[in-house]
C-alpha cells in the first residue's frame, strides 16, 4: 500500500465502498446465520432467539436502532464468545444512536444478573454502570428482549421481516466521528 499513488486509491477506494455498501446487510445475515444450530441446552437456537427478541422490541415499538440491535446483539458469539457484547456493538456503531449502542456493548455484563450468581459471580456487576444516562434502558433491553428471548412457542418475525429495518440503518451514512468516506 505504501506504493499506491493518489491516483491509485481515488480508483481504488470507490470500487472498495461501493462493493462494501452493496454486500454489508448481506455479510451481517450471514453472520446472524452463523447462530443456527445447535441449542446448547436452550429451548432455541441463537439465531431464532435473535430473531425472537427483535420480533419482541419491533412489535413493543422500539426505534428502528433499537430493533435492528436486538437482532445482531449476539451476532458475534460465534467469533468472539469472551466479548461479543462489544464485537456487536463496534458493528453497529457507526450506524445506531448512542444508546443503542451503548446498551449493545453493555449487555453481556447486565444480562449476568440472571446467572452470575449460579457460577459464584457477582449478579450486580452491572451497578458499576448505574450512573450512565442508559443504565436504565439496558437493564429494560435485558428483561424485555434477551433473557426471556428463548420461548420456543413465541412467533418470531423472519429474517425477511427486518431486511427493510437493516437496510434503512445500514444504509445511513458513517455517525462515527472521524471517520469519513474514502472519496467525496
Amino acid at each position: 500500500m505504501k506504493d499506491g499513488t493518489r491516483q491509485d486509491y481515488h480508483r481504488l477506494a470507490p470500487a472498495f465502498e461501493e462493493h462494501a455498501k452493496a454486500e454489508l446487510v448481506g455479510n451481517l445475515v450471514n453472520l446472524l446465520g452463523l447462530l443456527k444450530g445447535p441449542t446448547l441446552g436452550y429451548q432455541i437456537d441463537r439465531y431464532q432467539h435473535s430473531l425472537q427478541s427483535a420480533t419482541r422490541a419491533y412489535r413493543n415499538g422500539e426505534s428502528v436502532d433499537l430493533v435492528v440491535g436486538a437482532l445482531l446483539h449476539d451476532v458475534a458469539d460465534g467469533f468472539a464468545p469472551e466479548n461479543h457484547s462489544e464485537a456487536a456493538a463496534t458493528l453497529l456503531a457507526p450506524y445506531v444512536d448512542a444508546q443503542t449502542h451503548w446498551i449493545i456493548k453493555h449487555h453481556g455484563i447486565f444480562q449476568g444478573y440472571y446467572y452470575f450468581h449460579h457460577f459464584d459471580g457477582d449478579r450486580d456487576a452491572r451497578e458499576r454502570y448505574r450512573t450512565s444516562p442508559y443504565y436504565d434502558a439496558c437493564v429494560y433491553f435485558c428483561a424485555e428482549y434477551d433473557q426471556n428471548c428463548f420461548d420456543p412457542r413465541y412467533a418470531n418475525m423472519s429474517i425477511e421481516d427486518f431486511m427493510p429495518m437493516l437496510d434503512e440503518v445500514f444504509g445511513r451514512p458513517s455517525q462515527v466521528p472521524g471517520i469519513a468516506p474514502l472519496v467525496t
